[in-house]
């Protein structure tokens, strides 16, 4: 008995702590101009975001959002949302990160350099690239790891199914 109560307790805290990461949280970040952003303030109420971890050395991350800056004319047709890329670069890298964002014409999207992976470890973020969907309230509704040609399609699926 005492076992199932153990076990009943441990999951109900596995319950609890999971909704806890399923909002967004707020981390103080800095955009291209040099501002300061509360990822919380990213939460529009009316549009759902996809917001993508990525540092310039991971290889995968980049051809990823590639994928999702050739596609986004396309879906934007079809479904309303924003990209939010967050560099995980340190200071070390942050400058070619900058150079990096330009340099590919991601300039749809939202960029914010996470330069202390304040917000990564926020979300829970172990390695990159790390995709998330979260709805036009904040409630992060997909996610997935790693990059595989083609897997951007379950993003702009995802979106669409939030209508």
């Amino acid at each position: 008995m005492r076992f199932v109560k153990v076990a009943l307790l441990s999951i109900a805290a596995l319950c609890i702590s999971s909704s806890a990461v399923a909002q967004l949280p707020a981390v103080k970040l800095e955009n291209r101009k040099g501002e300061t952003v509360v990822t919380s303030s990213l939460v529009d109420g009316k549009t759902p975001m996809i917001i993508s971890f990525w540092a310039v050395t991971c290889k995968p991350c980049i051809r990823e959002l590639d994928a999702i800056n050739d596609a986004m004319p396309d879906w934007l047709d079809e479904a309303s949302f924003r990209v939010v890329a967050i560099s995980t670069d340190d200071s070390r890298f942050s400058a070619q990160a900058r150079a990096w964002v330009e340099g590919h014409g991601w300039n749809d999207f939202t960029v914010l350099f996470d330069k202390n992976q304040e917000f990564m470890r926020a979300m829970n973020v172990s390695y990159t690239p790390q995709v998330f969907v979260v709805d036009k309230n904040g409630k992060i509704v997909y996610s997935h790891t790693g990059y595989t040609p083609g897997s951007e399609q379950e993003l702009i699926d995802k979106i669409k199914s939030l209508k």
